[in-house]
């Protein structure tokens, strides 16, 4: 059904275009559902990509936190506008097409799995340049004009502590480091930033696309907010992005030092003791997160393992929070 439906919405925003082929849906994704696919043309295929909620299903698991899908495809054109690695947007849905919520983009071809983006050797020449390129995209995205971005929420480091210490004690899972972490963000709390930016939100792994050249796309604005940005720089750092590469802070790929001249090449500023306060908060997030996963398998009727493998991660995220909260002497 979905394959003729794209091809009647296709046929009404793309001139010439006879129908759809290849018609897949893509693994991964929690809130919202992505399909693959060619646009058929005379004068070429084009490779696209469905983005939409699921059909019956809300903006988010979260939607207090959620950008909403429209906002999402703004954000991304603007991206893409502004020269930085976002796929081109081809339309928004409209609810008469009979397909939901959503919009459909350009496909960019490359990798998204982190084990094959640290490992594999079509990628050799990219891994020493990727954490330069990342800094130079995350400074492009805190650059894009205000008065062009949609409407999002805002969020500063004491609103997003007291968010955590909610959802934490919601969990109902005493975890004595979660408690030293609060109490340490609370403790350090930076307080608002001087300057307020767009912030991805969601900058790490499993949201780029990654080619032999570097950096392709960005990907999933899904919790793009305003904010301090140096949360972006802190959460590509959190331990549980890095894949084993432990050595190497952003996303196992380089070091923090690769990432923050990359961003100053561009004129913007780098605070070393904001991005650290923010990589304490990604992890302790990461950690919440994953006990209200292992919550949800308790609660639910079949017990879904992958939501036992990933919350059985909240015991790393504790040994992540003491690693930077009580660093051991050499």
């Amino acid at each position: 059904m979905i394959e003729t439906e794209l091809g009647r919405c296709v046929a009404a925003f793309c001139p010439g275009a006879t129908g759809v082929s290849g018609v897949a849906r893509l693994s991964g994704g929690a809130s919202q559902e992505t399909w693959t696919f060619d646009i058929v043309h005379p004068a070429g295929n084009v490779g696209a990509i469905l983005r939409r909620a699921p059909p019956g299903y809300g903006a988010s698991p979260s939607p207090s936190r959620a950008a909403g899908l429209d906002a999402e495809a703004v954000l991304m054109q603007l991206a893409h506008d502004s020269g930085l690695p976002s796929p081109r947007v081809l339309h928004v849905l409209k609810a008469e097409e009979g397909l939901g919520r959503g919009f459909i983009m350009v496909r960019v071809e490359g990798e998204t799995i982190a084990r094959k983006i640290l490992r594999d050797d079509e990628f050799a020449k990219a891994r020493p340049i990727l954490a330069r390129q990342l800094g130079r995209v995350a400074a492009g995205i805190h650059a894009l004009p205000g008065a062009k971005l949609p409407k999002l929420r805002s969020m500063t480091s004491t609103t997003e502590i007291a968010d955590l210490a909610r959802e934490y004690r919601s969990t109902n899972w005493p975890r004595p480091v979660f408690e030293l972490a609060l109490r340490w963000l609370a403790d350090h709390d930076p307080g608002p930033s001087r300057e307020i930016t767009l912030v991805h939100g969601d900058f790490r792994h499993g949201n780029f696309i990654i080619g032999p050249d570097g950096v392709r796309a960005v990907l999933d604005w899904e919790l793009a907010h305003f904010g301090d940005p140096m949360e972006d720089l802190g959460w590509i750092c959190v331990n549980s992005w890095r894949f084993g590469g432990i050595d190497k802070p952003v996303g196992g790929l380089g070091m923090r030092e690769d990432m923050f001249a990359g961003y100053e090449e561009t004129g913007r500023k780098v605070d070393p003791d904001r991005v650290m306060f923010w990589e304490v908060m990604g992890t302790l997030r990461w950690g919440i997160m994953c006990g209200r996963m292992m919550q949800r398998f308790r609660n639910a009727p079949d017990h879904p393992m992958e939501q036992a493998m990933i919350g059985r991660r909240a015991s790393e995220t504790e040994i992540d929070l003491l690693r930077l909260l009580a660093p051991r002497e050499n």
